[in-house]
């Protein structure tokens, strides 16, 4: 004789109390059958599957609690990569380079652990008007992909559009003084409309690095060689995007490579890139214990 759905949710919940779960016959007979019919129920489905669901989101409320008491940043934010990120931004660029998974490692590495530089950023940001909304720690992201590919490259220009405070300039240098040690000369450029951007590269980072201020684009017009890596992290709507790219286009060398910052909201550069007869590959960015959910690196190349 069947019972109701009432008795069977009485039954059910006595034997979740009196009985262990590894009684298979239990689980196979009684409680099974249980949980199909509560799945059928509407209101309790619902809340189900939004529990479920909210388990991928809930420790982010946690993640912001704690970077509003102890972070001073308001845009731009920085934070260290998970090891498996890390380990996916290397065979990404092992890709587009046809270098090995352990040369790119070592690139990385290479700057991950650069305690100077780390050093000279929080040292130059402590003494800066901007240490007010920004913190007094060094982490690069994925910049640190930037570095491998200028590593790896030898790029003689290097052009970045949008330096902020230069973050991703001074690693960039530091990359290009590295070369330089090694017997290959190359110089960056950092475009960006306000002057008082760029202000981290200073000392040793400004004998390779230089800063053109004023419009991205009417600088890369101007620009008189050849670019061999093109960052676009600038004006972020995808119109002045696309425009820089089309005004470098004749300007690029032949193994070039381009590093859109945009790549996860425009899809500006895999068009240029198919419309250039270029290879695109994306790389996620996965934040290590921050709310932020990561940009990403957008890579052009021949």
């Amino acid at each position: 004789m069947s019972i109701s759905v009432r008795q069977r949710i009485i039954l059910w919940t006595k034997i979740t109390l009196n009985l262990t779960f590894n009684n298979y016959s239990v689980m196979k007979k009684i409680i099974l059958p249980m949980l199909r019919v509560l799945k059928r129920v509407r209101a309790i489905n619902f809340l189900r599957r939004i529990y479920a669901a909210s388990k991928y989101y809930n420790y982010r409320y946690s993640q912001i609690l704690t970077w509003g008491i102890h972070s001073k940043e308001d845009t731009n934010y920085t934070y260290t990569l998970t090891e498996m990120n890390m380990l996916y931004l290397a065979n990404t660029i092992a890709v587009v380079t046809g270098k090995t998974v352990q040369e790119v490692t070592a690139y990385i590495e290479e700057a991950a652990n650069n305690q100077e530089i780390k050093q000279h950023v929080i040292n130059i940001t402590q003494a800066s008007p901007e240490r007010f909304s920004a913190d007094l720690r060094c982490d690069f992201g994925k910049r640190l992909g930037w570095y491998a590919f200028a590593r790896i490259l030898k790029p003689k220009v290097i052009i970045e559009t949008g330096v902020d405070k230069g973050l991703g300039g001074v690693l960039l240098c530091e990359a290009l003084l590295r070369n330089k040690a090694e017997g290959f000369d190359g110089a960056y450029y950092g475009t960006d409309i306000n002057p008082a951007a760029g202000y981290l590269i200073t000392g040793k980072y400004a004998t390779v690095g230089k800063l053109l201020y004023g419009d991205s684009i009417e600088s890369l017009q101007k620009f008189p060689e050849k670019i061999d890596l093109f960052i676009n992290d600038s004006d972020h709507s995808s119109e002045y995007e696309y425009r820089e790219y089309q005004t470098i286009v004749h300007k690029l060398s032949a193994n070039s490579i381009i590093l859109g910052d945009n790549s996860h909201v425009t899809d500006k550069l895999v068009r240029f890139s198919y419309e250039q007869g270029r290879k695109f590959v994306f790389f996620k960015e996965e934040p290590k214990n921050h709310w932020y959910p990561g940009a990403g690196i957008g890579i052009s190349y021949q």
